[in-house]
């Protein structure tokens, strides 16, 4: 059944037994059992915080200041006794880590060395653990780059972290994970920060190189799609334990726990109407025709500063967006979503035609003011957006402050409040609210913020750029839902940049998809993701 608390194979390359973690006498997992056999996939899955990743890197002994207790025995040979990893001596547990079991961090942007070529940091595993020459290590590097797909991999071996495309970057953290030929592979989030075309790309390359090598993963995720697609077996963990287990199929076709059933419902739902006869009449919020974006780029060849080149990020965009709508546009990274998004909110040099509220963008920083007002942002990185040294009150007012410069602070603090109340947020809920600060909030709590801070100087256009990826299925569906309801009784338009399919159905009337700069195909959201026409948009549709 799905809902047995262990079920182990005869001879599980892995059996983890009450394993415990706390940190300061708080138990984060608490009591968790399950056992993964060889060849095997299994897939870890649970909100943020529900002790998931905390669980992978305990295994290995990596979570510093933390107290552990259970067993961990995983048996490297078939014909040897299992060692106990939670209890195996230190210098032990370094010939075990890399070798025979190895792990995919989840941001391979801060798990990669910035100062050293990618290819030195293969080639490091490879000497450590397999005391190659440096000669002989470079060649393996070059090699291991190869098999995971990435094209002229001599020339890429020698590129830094910041070099490489996101792609590129976790292909080489699976390269380096892969180095040892290990028995175990840990994945934490190994898809998370990916656009749809390259998180298949990468789940089908970690699903060959799994059937080649014989290797066991442990996927942790919060992602179900993902776990459909590429598990064998799933464990699904809520406050730090597991409350249902078994094959994926039988987990989700009939789910036992009310959590499981939670994250099962939490798809987006589409909850939008039509704009009113009376908006519907206005003129557009937005419009722009033939949008150009370009950057300079050096010439290669060619010495000198101004022997530079121009790089279209964005080629001949057209669009109008409607009062009480939502344009959707979705592409993979490096498809010029971003910087469109940047140019409609006067950020970015452009050519064409581009007016928000009837005027046009102009190098009049004072002209510009109206049209600030009028068309705001909410940042995909809520964490990164919010000023981790301001508190809530004085995030939320930043706008009052340059478009309401009369209003008294009693008037100020009112409209935060109100502002706070709109998006859910209360005094009654968080005491001390207003003098709270960004970090002792969640995810989607700091998303909230973020949104009414957006909407505190009552704007006509929200640029949403990738205002969900950031957060759990659980809470994407709240925000979402947030947006939805704001929309109905505000009649706001929104500009929505994102990569996920689902979002761009719940929450788009009209759709636009680009790819290298290029719009290729724009209509309704049934006309485009019902029938598309374009080759990419159909890959997008159905890797969704």
């Amino acid at each position: 059944m799905a809902t047995d608390p262990m079920p182990v194979a005869a001879n599980p390359l892995l059996a983890v037994k009450d394993l415990r973690v706390a940190f300061g006498g708080k138990e984060v997992v608490r009591g968790i059992d399950f056992s993964i056999a060889r060849g095997e996939k299994l897939a870890l899955v649970g909100e943020s915080g529900s002790g998931k990743t905390v669980t992978a890197l305990s295994l290995l002994r990596l979570v510093q200041n933390a107290q552990l207790s259970g067993q961990a025995l995983f048996t490297a040979d078939a014909t040897q006794p299992a060692q106990d990893l939670m209890a195996l001596p230190e210098r032990d547990l370094m010939g075990v880590r890399g070798r025979d079991i190895a792990m995919i961090f989840q941001e391979p942007m801060t798990a990669l060395n910035p100062l050293f070529s990618v290819g030195e940091q293969i080639a490091e595993v490879v000497q450590l653990k397999q005391g190659l020459s440096p000669a002989q290590a470079a060649q393996t590097a070059v090699k291991l780059l190869a098999d995971t797909g990435i094209l002229d991999a001599a020339r890429r071996a020698g590129s830094f972290p910041h070099q490489l495309s996101g792609g590129q970057r976790q292909r080489t953290m699976i390269a380096m994970a892969l180095a040892c030929q290990p028995k175990l592979l840990l994945a934490d989030e190994p898809t998370t920060a990916l656009d749809v075309t390259l998180r298949a790309q990468i789940l089908d390359l970690l699903a060959t190189l799994q059937q080649q090598n014989g290797m066991a993963v442990l996927m942790i995720t919060h992602d179900l799609n993902l776990v459909r697609r590429f598990a064998d077996r799933v464990a699904v963990m809520e406050n730090g334990l597991i409350v249902e287990q078994g094959p994926v199929a039988e987990v989700f076709a009939n789910p036992q726990h009310a959590y499981t059933r939670k994250l099962i419902d939490s798809r987006p739902t589409r909850d939008i109407v039509s704009p009113s006869s009376d908006l519907a009449a206005q003129p557009p919020v937005m419009n722009a025709r033939n949008l150009r974006v370009t950057y300079p780029v050096p010439i290669p060849g060619i010495k000198g500063w101004f022997r530079q080149g121009a790089f279209v990020a964005v080629q001949s965009a057209s669009f109008a967006l409607a009062p009480g709508r939502t344009l959707g546009v979705i592409g993979e990274s490096g498809s010029g979503k971003s910087t469109l998004a940047l140019a409609c909110l006067g950020l970015l040099p452009f050519e064409g035609e581009l007016a928000a509220t009837g005027q046009a963008w102009s190098r009049d920083r004072a002209r510009n003011k109206t049209i600030r007002r009028a068309v705001q942002v909410v940042f995909q990185d809520p964490f990164s957006s919010l000023s981790p040294r301001m508190t809530v009150e004085s995030i939320v007012e930043e706008g009052l402050r340059v478009h309401e410069l009369s209003l008294t602070v009693a008037e100020k603090r009112q409209k935060v409040e109100r502002a706070l109340a709109d998006v859910g947020m209360t005094d009654a809920q968080f005491p001390g609210l207003l003098q709270r600060y960004p970090h002792e909030f969640s995810g989607g709590q700091r998303q909230r913020l973020a949104i009414a801070r957006a909407l505190i100087i009552q704007p006509q256009l929200l640029v949403l750029d990738e205002p969900t990826s950031a957060l759990d299925v659980t809470i994407q569906k709240q925000v979402l839902g947030l947006l939805q309801g704001l929309q109905r009784e505000r009649g706001l338009s929104y500009l929505l940049i994102t990569h996920d399919v689902d979002v761009i159905r719940a929450m788009a009337h009209d759709v636009m998809v680009m790819k290298d700069g290029e719009v290729l195909e724009s209509g309704t959201v049934s006309e485009v993701l019902e029938s598309p026409r374009h080759p990419y948009t159909q890959v997008l549709v159905a890797q969704a």
